[in-house]
């Protein structure tokens, strides 16, 4: 897949590093590696704002359909309008849905059907592949 932003593993490294991304950050969204459960700085954090790819600054998430789903990654019921491409996954013997940042094709987490009415969905995102923006004062 093509997405409108793209650099060399390189290149996302020094990004990450720069913008003070933890350790697992660039494995997480260029790999798609996935953090251990109840370990994240987002799993349990409850502030207003927005959450955003931590490499290409795409607004992914309002903190409003951020949910407690019990299952250690951060969740939320609904993405941004196009902020998401979600892709079919095959690995590990399961089948299930990749999420990835629509920009810059970032590794996000995964989205089941299993969330909180209106729409039935579970983002489950990975902390290490978020950057937390607090409202504007």
């Amino acid at each position: 897949m093509t997405y409108a932003i793209q650099k060399t593993d390189a290149e996302w490294q020094t990004l990450l590093q720069s913008k003070g991304a933890e350790p697992g950050a660039f494995q997480v969204t260029r790999h798609a590696a996935t953090e251990r459960p109840f370990t994240g700085k987002y799993e349990g954090h409850w502030a207003d704002g927005s959450y955003r790819c931590i490499c290409c600054g795409a607004k992914l998430f309002d903190s409003g359909t951020k949910f407690d789903a019990g299952c250690g990654w951060p969740s939320f019921s609904q993405a941004m309008p196009g902020a998401i491409k979600e892709i079919e996954d095959h690995s590990h013997g399961m089948l299930r849905v990749e999420t990835v940042c629509a920009q810059c094709g970032a590794h996000l987490g995964h989205v089941f059907p299993d969330g909180p009415a209106p729409t039935g969905l579970r983002y489950c995102m990975n902390s290490a592949s978020l950057a937390f923006e607090p409202p504007a004062p």
